[in-house]
């Protein structure tokens, strides 16, 4: 009888604990983190510095065959509100095949705080991020991308935070805009990040950065191991894995990038965020350890749960197939089935109005588990490298007008 009331229990028990642990992951965490901020976080104050207290930058921008956007990253880095004589540009051409370094030349030659660091080979950006890091000037290294547009402020916003000695790391907000108009189209997702990222800079446990803009002491900066795919996210954890240092989430520091121009662009970054993800677990698992406190529950709860989500929700349909001979798994099934149809169908919504934005979000959220479901196979066949391929972008969008554009925080 033992054995059969068993057999009867545990299918329940692993639909349970993946459903629960997935709920945990997107809806519980957000309110535990939340008040764990309000109970226990820093409050951010954001310093205020003087021009002669500001440390010298290298604004440093990692490019592949961006010969159609090179040109107006360079126009928009040399108009930052920043002492000229306390950074430089500094683009390093990762094997471009194109004119790339060609046009970073000519703006070599008419403005001094413009450095071309020209390597051959495209190896990948961990192995160009070494090198050049190597060769700047600055103790501060500001990292962006060729297709990221910052604001007047930003590279003011993210040094200031350096006069503070147990800041070692600095994240800046990304905001996403329409590839055609321009306009801010941050997602309900995206500003769940946000929010998410809020919470967590307060307890001191901001897991990694945005590629586009952060910052960190070039003392700091750890080296990255080649073929690292997500270099954003382990660069600023392993700096306070071995130095204890704080990473900052200031919202103020701003820059945009196009969205990803379709459906399949967007699938294809997600999966390669996916891999990366599982490459971190092998890299910075120490990070897990309680010894770490906030940062160590954020990882597990915040990234590795999501990580590992796609197979939890597998185990719990398959788990359910078992028990569908009564009337709780027959209920249980036609739950998860309505679920993924709802998904299925939110994908011919429309945008607009907003409320089709909520319905649609169960179609996020199952393309989004399926990307990391491919991620995770790319990453244990070895199918994603860390060299970049480019993903096209249109060549529409205006990039010095980001000033004037109204960010909320």
């Amino acid at each position: 009888m033992f054995a059969d009331a068993s057999f009867l229990y545990w299918p329940y028990a692993v639909i349970a604990a993946g459903l629960g642990l997935v709920g945990f992951a997107y809806l519980a965490y957000p309110g535990v983190i939340w008040l764990s901020a309000k109970l226990f976080g820093r409050p951010a104050d954001p310093p205020v510095a003087a021009d002669a207290d500001l440390p010298f930058v290298s604004l440093l921008i990692a490019a592949h065959n961006e010969e159609q956007h090179i040109a107006e990253r360079l126009e928009n880095a040399l108009a930052l509100d920043y002492p000229a004589d306390r950074y430089e540009v500094v683009i390093a051409s990762d094997g471009s095949t194109d004119d790339t370094a060609d046009i970073v030349r000519r703006y070599v030659v008419r403005h001094p705080q413009v450095r071309l660091l020209d390597y051959a080979e495209n190896r990948g950006k961990a192995a160009v991020l070494n090198d050049a890091v190597a060769e700047l000037r600055g103790s501060i290294v500001a990292l962006s991308d060729a297709n990221t547009a910052m604001r007047p402020d930003a590279l003011r916003r993210l040094a200031g935070w350096f006069a503070q000695p147990d800041v070692g790391v600095v994240c800046g907000r990304l905001v996403l805009t329409d590839p055609t108009t321009g306009d801010n189209v941050d997602s309900v997702y995206w500003k769940y990040e946000t929010f998410l990222k809020k919470c967590e800079s307060k307890l001191g446990a901001l897991l990694g950065s945005n590629g586009a803009i952060y910052a960190v002491r070039r003392e700091l900066f750890p080296g990255v191991p080649d073929g690292t795919i997500i270099d954003d996210f382990y660069i600023p954890l392993e700096a306070k894995r071995r130095s204890g240092c704080r990473i900052v989430y200031d919202t103020r520091a701003v820059a945009s990038e196009e969205s990803a121009p379709t459906i399949r662009d967007e699938f294809r970054r997600r999966s390669r965020i996916g891999a990366g993800g599982f490459q971190s677990i092998g890299l910075l698992w120490p990070l897990l350890s309680p010894r770490h406190g906030w940062v160590a529950f954020a990882f597990l709860c915040h990234k590795v749960l999501r990580w590992v989500g796609p197979f939890l929700l597998l185990a719990a349909l398959a788990a359910n197939v078992v028990v569908l001979d009564t009337d709780a798994g027959q209920a249980l099934m036609l739950a998860q089935l309505t679920g993924y149809a709802w998904a299925l169908v939110g994908r011919w919504l429309p945008a607009c109005p907003k409320v089709c934005k909520f319905l649609r979000l169960p179609t996020m959220f199952v393309s989004m588990n399926a990307a990391l479901f491919v991620g995770f196979f790319k990453w244990l066949f070895r199918a994603q490298s860390g060299a970049w391929t480019r993903t096209e972008r249109s060549g529409e969008q205006p990039v010095l007008p980001l000033a004037e554009q109204q960010v909320t925080a």
